[in-house]
């Protein structure tokens, strides 16, 4: 059986697309293919008009896709701001010959996403020393400072409680609304990826077996079956409900 078998989706300009889907569903497989670090062994990848099928994980990062991982991705021994502006240095571009000083410009895309995370008063804490929701943000400060046009978020609100993760939904809401930046992300907390989501795509055994509105997914038969369970779609079809009538 395939990781990732036969599936196929586009995302539009702008667009936020949840995906779910049980334990070993693929999904970060999914992702690990699409930044390069797996190579496919079918298929092909197409990001606005170029084909990315079988790029390396820099010329997918350099051509505009950033990502997040599962786990706490940084250089622990490093500061806050010396993670970013690496990021920022070698996520931009292709760089052969390194300078000894980052350039202005690297400072500056460095500086602008600590600030929209709201990093700016941990810069200079060794990232080793940081609790996970500082650490989350990290990553995303690190994805942004490229400036990608496509951000792929493996579980970016795991392990937090509920109002850290409706910080991070704000930032990432703000992320698409003032930078038209497209997002891709993996949760588990269905709270956040309904809410958040334009559209959801759920996963099992490496297929398709939902796409449509986020908000239709407690209402699917076969999501509710093989992924939610009765108890958790009685209580986002309720969470929906409440929203749509406070609006």
């Amino acid at each position: 059986m395939a990781a990732v078998d036969e599936l196929s989706f586009t995302v539009g300009h702008g667009e936020i697309l949840g995906v779910g889907g049980p334990n070993g569903a693929g999904k970060t497989t999914l992702f690990d293919v699409i930044s390069g670090l797996t190579p496919a062994s079918g298929g092909t990848i197409t990001f606005d008009g170029q084909d990315l099928t079988g790029k390396s994980a820099d010329r997918v990062c350099h051509a505009g896709i950033s990502r997040t991982f599962q786990l706490n991705a940084a250089y622990d021994t490093l500061t806050v701001k010396e993670n970013v502006l690496c990021a920022s240095y070698y996520g931009f571009r292709n760089v052969v010959f390194p300078k000894f000083r980052f350039d202005r410009a690297t400072r500056t895309r460095a500086d602008e996403a600590i600030a929209f995370v709201g990093l700016e008063d941990d810069t200079e804490t060794v990232v080793g020393e940081l609790p996970i929701l500082q650490r989350k943000l990290l990553m995303l400060a690190a994805a942004v400072a490229r400036q990608p046009r496509l951000l792929l978020l493996d579980e970016p609100v795991g392990g937090l409680n509920r109002q850290e993760i409706d910080l991070v939904m704000g930032i990432l809401r703000r992320f698409r609304d003032e930078q038209a930046l497209t997002i891709v992300l993996i949760e588990h907390v269905m709270r956040f990826l309904v809410a958040l989501s334009d559209r959801a795509l759920i996963m099992h055994h490496g297929q398709k077996i939902y796409e449509g509105p986020a908000d239709g997914l407690a209402r699917d038969k076969t999501v509710v079956e093989v992924y939610l369970g009765e108890r958790l779609a009685q209580r986002l079809r309720l969470g929906i409900e409440e929203a749509e009538a406070g609006d």
